[in-house]
């Protein structure tokens, strides 16, 4: 009886794996150049607690106690791990929900959108292209021109300010912020 549990255990397993492998979800949110996501134990040194349960494990950061809630400066922010460029503060608004929101990603082509159902109904989650990081979740009671609020945790963030744009490599960003006078 126990042999047949586990056999029937580690087929449903490869099923439900090569299912994921396959899914046209899976595609889209994997296909990358030439990056290479880190190990889960590299991730795990180089991360804090809390940027690692919310980018890898999908879990929440507390709304109102998070890094960039309220982070008012000229700047983008990018994938905490892989660095890909994915928001910009011209395209952040005060949604009131206590986490950092956008009516639009500064680079589409680095953002992956999936249907999750982890609160019943079905929701539109937001992950990094390249590291499948978890980033949030898309909802459409955004401002105009989109109707758009990508509703992102702080940790999946880092914050690039426009001084330091050209330093860590984002040069083509600083246009955005040619007419702005913050830092």
């Amino acid at each position: 009886m126990k042999k047949s549990v586990l056999i029937f255990a580690s087929l449903t397993s490869i099923l439900a794996l090569s299912s994921a492998v396959f899914s046209d979800d899976d595609k889209r949110s994997r296909i990358s150049s030439d990056y290479v996501k880190p190990t889960d134990a590299a991730l795990k040194k180089h991360l804090t607690s809390l940027q690692y349960s919310v980018t890898q494990n999908e879990d929440t950061e507390r709304p109102f106690d998070n890094e960039y809630w309220d982070e008012k400066r000229d700047g983008i922010y990018v994938d905490v791990i892989s660095g890909e460029a994915l928001f910009s503060s011209t395209h952040k608004f005060k949604s009131g929900t206590g986490w950092p929101s956008f009516y639009r990603p500064l680079e589409p082509a680095n953002i992956a959108e999936k249907t999750d159902y982890i609160l019943i109904f079905p929701r539109t989650e937001v992950r990094s292209k390249n590291a499948d990081s978890h980033l949030g979740h898309l909802f459409k009671d955004g401002p105009e021109p989109t109707g758009l609020r990508y509703c992102i945790n702080s940790a999946s963030l880092k914050f690039i300010p426009k001084a330091d744009l050209k330093k860590q490599g984002y040069e083509k960003y600083a246009t955005l912020f040619k007419n702005s006078n913050q830092h």
